[in-house]
């Protein structure tokens, strides 16, 4: 199958399709006398599996190690279970911060109780007041991006 038949099978931009090639998920595929990339269905799995763990916000590296594994199959998978197990922990801490950050963003929400004019709106106010006196604390307290912090390997790189 060509690139665009992959993406539509697998609900993939051909964008990410090409990044995943790049990164080294995905293998290169063949190519067509026409030179077009040709896929097959091993590619079609291998794709799934990657956007499966990539809903389940693991990073680019985490599904490196995955893979690995599933290219290995007799290899001990002890790591696979150390893998998943600091993923949980990665996840519980982003669900404590997101937390924080609900009771952050509630608590603004209450400095305006009603329709106002803009200058004298008090979660504007208040944001201006943060925003004037820059803290360690106040730049982007207990908000994060689909990212967590690994060690290691496993640290980083959140696109696609």
């Amino acid at each position: 199958m060509k690139i665009g038949e992959l993406a539509a099978l697998t609900n993939t931009k051909v964008e990410t399709i090409r990044f995943y090639e790049r990164e080294n998920l995905l293998a290169e595929p063949g190519r067509s006398e026409g030179n077009y990339r040709i896929y097959d269905e091993t590619h079609a799995e291998r794709l799934s599996f990657i956007r499966h763990c990539r809903g389940l916000d693991m990073t680019l590296d985490e599904i490196r190690v995955l893979l690995r594994f599933k290219d290995t199959p007799t290899e001990n998978c002890l790591e696979v279970n150390e893998l998943l197990d600091e993923h949980i922990g990665h996840v519980a801490e982003r669900i404590k911060e997101l937390r924080q950050l609900e009771r952050q963003l509630k608590s603004l929400r209450e400095a305006c109780l009603g329709g106002q004019e803009a200058q004298h709106c008090g979660i504007l106010n208040e944001l201006t007041e943060i925003a004037r006196s820059p803290s360690p604390n106040h730049s982007r307290e207990g908000h994060i991006h689909g990212a967590h912090a690994g060690s290691g390997v496993r640290k980083a790189s959140r696109q696609h």
